[in-house]
């Protein structure tokens, strides 16, 4: 199979790189560098750049604002992001609400929603964790019951990531308890500002705030909120899965951090010489470098398939993101090492801002936060061994 890049694809990746490196804000350019965390502004503005330039939901129908690239443009403007130092557009509005609303919604609510989200007018949480029902999401028990015109909403979430910051969520609820689990759970948006509902944060090991607990109390939501039809909602919740896990190697991501570990190793002592030259740091590198480079051929193996419409993500989801996650894992690991005796706790606002940190380069401040936050990488969007069960039906019958 054929994965080398033709000439127009050559082009685009220039046309992609330039695009980044005139219209991507320094101050956001420089922040993301160092690892430090984007602001609501940051990424209200980058979002509204590359709205403008139709590049903020490229895999969106182009009748909604899609590109309607090739798989391979696709990647090449993943991966360029990525290595960049750019945001990537909020997953929650552009990889997973979006789509579904275009595939399901009414042509009222795409016309409503579709465009505040790719402006960020609208920022979506995903509603669909509750305790005791993670990878198990079947088993939630988060209740709405009909009265007239309205759902009244009863429950909790767990886990959700930047329901402070969000106005609305997508969600899942049970509409009739006594069907199978799958069958009967409700697909609705929620507007975060309806009376009842609290937010509640979780700090989590790094000293962030991203995630929450959300708890609704007689919360009352329009019926013409729903997406599809009542019950259905497992069906819409396995499409938005689908799209969740697209993407997730992140080969773009753990190059970059690749680059910055050796281009920081430089600039640390190491016994009198650099860190750069180290036998064994640059062994561990190279071992790195050489998982990466497999992954990479895999994903590209899965765009070719794409592009001669021979293949889609099927098992090699699970496997993208198997891979994907441990090696975001061992990026931010190596980058850890080389931060060294400067990765002890700051104080918090150093995550957001651009203040000097006490002692070190500024670039370590923010090499052990993101080691920890980074931890989740193997969690969220499908466990390891949730992939691992995957695979072990679809390759083994098991």
């Amino acid at each position: 199979m054929d994965m080398r890049m033709t000439a127009e694809d050559i082009a685009f990746r220039d046309e992609v790189r330039t695009f980044f490196r005139d219209n991507l804000p320094q101050d956001i350019h420089h922040r993301m560098a160092l690892g430090r965390r984007y602001s609501t502004e940051d990424l209200h503005r980058w979002h509204c750049i590359l709205d403008d330039k139709g590049w903020v939901a490229p895999q969106w129908t182009p009748e909604w604002g899609g590109t309607n690239w090739s798989p391979v443009q696709h990647y090449i403007f993943k991966e360029e992001l990525q290595m960049a130092h750019a945001p990537d557009p909020l997953g929650q509005n552009i990889n997973l609400v979006g789509p579904v609303i275009i595939a399901f919604g009414t042509e009222e609510q795409k016309k409503f929603f579709l465009p505040k989200i790719r402006r960020l007018e609208h920022w979506f949480c995903q509603g669909f964790s509750e305790p005791g029902a993670g990878s198990d999401l079947a088993a939630l028990k988060m209740r709405a019951v009909r009265d007239g015109d309205h759902y009244v909403i009863n429950g909790q979430k767990v886990w959700t990531s930047q329901a402070h910051r969000s106005n609305w969520m997508f969600g899942l609820v049970r509409t009739d308890p006594d069907a199978k689990k799958q069958k009967g759970i409700t697909y609705l948006l929620i507007d975060m500002k309806t009376p009842g509902i609290e937010v509640r944060p979780i700090i989590t090991l790094d000293g962030d705030h991203y995630t929450n607990e959300v708890f609704f109390d007689n919360v009352r939501v329009p019926v013409s909120n729903i997406i599809g039809e009542e019950n259905k909602g497992w069906n819409y919740a396995k499409f938005l899965l689908g799209n969740e896990r697209v993407g997730v190697a992140r080969v773009g991501l753990s190059k970059g951090r690749i680059a910055s570990a050796k281009h920081f190793a430089q600039q640390v002592d190491d016994g009198g010489r650099p860190l750069s030259e180290n036998v064994r740091f640059r062994e561990k590198l190279a071992a790195i470098e050489v998982e990466l480079k497999a992954l990479e051929m895999t994903n590209m193996r899965l765009v070719a398939a794409m592009r001669s419409g021979k293949g889609d993500a099927g098992v090699m989801g699970p496997v993208l993101k198997l891979k994907g996650s441990e090696l975001q894992q061992l990026t931010n690991e190596a980058l850890l090492e080389v931060a060294g005796p400067h990765i002890f706790p700051r104080q918090t606002e150093l995550l957001h801002s651009d203040k000097e940190p006490a002692i070190g380069p500024d670039w370590a401040a923010m090499a052990a936060p993101n080691y920890f936050f980074g931890r989740a990488t193997t969690i969220y969007g499908g466990t390891t061994e949730v992939q691992h069960n995957i695979l072990a039906k679809a390759q083994l019958g098991l």
